[in-house]
């Protein structure tokens, strides 16, 4: 499934998840991952630490690929995301683990999701004085 349009971000669905909802914008998401390169070499994963990672959608704290493919999941679905380098760490990489314009694999669990919890900081007027 072509999420980005032009073959940048693509997921194939190996476990389908529960419901109709995905996350949106403000969202946090936990999920696992573990991230190959295109020859399987892995680079990183969440599960062999054994501990999910949680991000916000939206927030672009995340490479962009996983901003369109994690927010297309459904709760306990898991995929395979095939990310073009431009969706992820461009010509640069990330050295020296990911080369120049690589194109990376996840296999992504999206475990949860839920609107996040504004910090006072974050909340407008009416928010903090409803908090209260």
């Amino acid at each position: 499934m072509d999420l980005s349009q032009d073959e940048g971000v693509i997921k194939e669905i190996l476990t389908e998840g529960v419901g109709d909802e995905t996350p949106k914008p403000g969202d946090e998401v936990e999920v696992h991952y573990t991230g190959t390169l295109e020859d399987g070499t892995k680079f990183d994963s969440s599960v062999d630490r054994g501990d999910t990672f949680k991000f916000v959608i939206g927030e672009n704290r995340v490479i962009r690929a996983w901003e369109i493919g994690i927010a297309s999941m459904k709760k306990g679905e898991k995929a395979i995301l095939t990310c073009r380098h431009d969706y992820a760490y461009g010509e640069r990489g990330s050295p020296p683990k990911i080369p120049a314009n690589a194109t990376l694999k996840f296999e992504v669990e999206l475990f949860d999701f839920y609107e996040k919890e504004k910090s006072i900081s974050d909340m407008e007027y009416h928010e903090r004085v409803e908090k209260a």
